[in-house]
């Protein structure tokens, strides 16, 4: 602990985004340039607690308390306040394959655990573990690392996400020769196509990662849809084991009356869509597939992913973006039934929702919100949408709550584009069904935590695919235990943490 007054000498200061309205008009990330000054004073505040919460990875009320990955939060972040930036990279390159994705994007859930935020604003961990890895990239302290040894066993990782890049990292690490197959046109999974531009750069820092693999030795192919466009028969006879990591891609429907118009689409099509073209037009200004300029945008889904879409909405010029959740508005402060250290559920301002207020004027999203059906013109597009305000019922008998509509509530609003972000409900079946796997009750691959073993002898399976849909921390985590538990099937043994 650098500075035992730390965290009373210090205010909690985050780096600051860039102005709303000045990254709305591009594509670049929301963050203002770093000062390594004031994140060393950041990383004072931490207090190496006798017991750091933040880095326990505890699941509470089924949600993440703590660092799924456990990262050495407290003595990376006492390194950079003493300055020893290079030694606090080799503290998070312990525990984390791509500190630069989970820096960008994870929502900190070890910020929600961390115990000076029980009676002051947390330690900006998030900040100083992406400080740490952006200046290792700066400085050079990433060269290619090949294995000096290699085992002669080749393994298969389908699915490029966070699961299967930090799956096959580890396992090239162990000598084993990697091949990761990719169903799209770039490799990343959800880190290429399934998050904007602005909150993780695809070409500086998605892609310089994937380079840096391929230099040490991970071979990568694309546009192979395992199971229609590449046997996985085949595959398996030319692996000694196989680890299935392909996401959670199966999206939430909402079969609602006029669900089948023209302009209603799932936000993945509109998220990957947007950054395929934005990448393939070198961020030109020609207009997308799913073009949101001019019209009247509803985001249906108050998650990050509906967040994303905003954001998105935003920056192509749509005429006004809402965002509508069915549950009911956190409060600004913990309740009673939501202790530390489980994740606060609080009411939080997103980024998305920071730039529609400084356009329009107010927060897009409108809670307690259920859609009731769309309505389409005379050309089968959408053009308005039912909705009708609900409240939250407990029934007596199960004990289980469901929305209930408010007599009288329901109101007609103009919607041009309709984005359903509602979540995901388990993998695409065809390599599950092609391989005979058995699934659980919420149709995720049957495969046991800390083994990932499946139920076909040499396949593994990690990620959304085994766990549902998570956050990208999580993805890591299992990617990180797949690939030891590979490691140990193909040679007894595994020395994989």
């Amino acid at each position: 602990m650098g500075k035992p007054t730390g965290f009373l000498d210090h205010e909690r200061k985050p780096i600051p985004d860039r102005p709303p309205l000045d990254r709305v008009k591009d594509w670049k990330e929301i963050h203002a340039a770093r000062e390594d000054k004031k994140v060393s004073t950041q990383g004072a505040r931490c207090m190496d607690c006798g017991v750091p919460y933040c880095h326990t990875g505890m699941t509470i009320e089924g949600v993440a308390s703590g660092c799924p990955i456990k990262n050495l939060i407290p003595e990376f972040n006492d390194l950079v306040y003493r300055g020893r930036w290079e030694d606090a990279l080799g503290r998070l390159r312990k525990t984390n394959n791509f500190p630069e994705f989970t820096g960008r994007v994870c929502p900190a859930p070890c910020e929600g655990s961390c115990v000076l935020g029980v009676i002051d604003p947390p330690v900006t961990i998030k900040n100083i573990e992406c400080s740490i890895i952006d200046r290792g990239w700066e400085e050079g302290w990433l060269p290619p690392q090949p294995p000096k040894i290699r085992t002669g066993k080749k393994v298969a990782v389908v699915g490029s996400g966070p699961a299967g890049l930090s799956c096959a990292d580890q396992l090239n690490k162990a000598g084993h020769e990697v091949t990761v197959f990719e169903r799209a046109d770039r490799i990343g999974g959800l880190l290429m196509y399934g998050i904007p531009n602005m909150k993780l750069d695809k070409r500086e820092v998605v892609d310089r990662r994937v380079n840096l693999m391929r230099e040490e030795g991970v071979k990568f192919v694309t546009n192979a849809h395992i199971g229609v466009t590449h046997d996985i028969e085949e595959i398996r006879k030319e692996q000694d084991a196989v680890v299935l990591c392909c996401g959670a891609t199966k999206p939430r429907n909402l079969p609602v009356e006029g669900r089948d118009l023209n302009g209603v689409h799932f936000a993945m099509e509109f998220l990957g869509d947007n950054t395929k073209h934005l990448l393939d037009n070198d961020f030109d200004n020609s207009r997308p597939p799913i073009d949101p300029k001019g019209k009247h945008v509803v985001v249906i889904g108050g998650g990050d992913t509906g967040t994303d879409c905003v954001g998105s909405s935003l920056r192509h010029g749509c005429a006004s973006v809402v965002q509508l959740e069915i549950l009911a508005k956190p409060p600004l402060e913990r309740a009673e039934n939501n202790p530390w250290p489980e994740w606060p559920r609080v009411l939080k301002v997103d980024y998305g929702q920071e730039e529609a207020e400084a356009i329009q004027g107010q927060d897009p999203r409108e809670y307690l919100i259920s859609t009731k059906r769309m309505i389409g013109d005379a050309n089968g597009n959408v053009c308005e949408i039912e909705i009708v305000r609900v409240e939250w019922v407990r029934d007596e008998a199960t004990g289980r709550f469901s929305p209930n509509e408010v007599e009288g509530s329901s109101r007609i609003i103009k919607a041009d584009l309709v984005l359903l972000a509602m979540g995901f409900l388990g993998p695409d079946e065809t390599i599950v069904e092609k391989l005979g796997l058995k699934t659980d009750a919420r149709s995720n691959v049957a495969a046991e935590f800390d083994r990932y073993t499946t139920s076909v002898e040499g396949i593994f399976a990690a990620g959304d695919m085994r766990r549902g849909q998570s956050l990208v921390v999580w993805a890591i985590n299992e990617g990180r235990g797949a690939a030891r538990e590979c490691d140990r099937f193909l040679m007894g043994e595994t020395q994989l943490p």
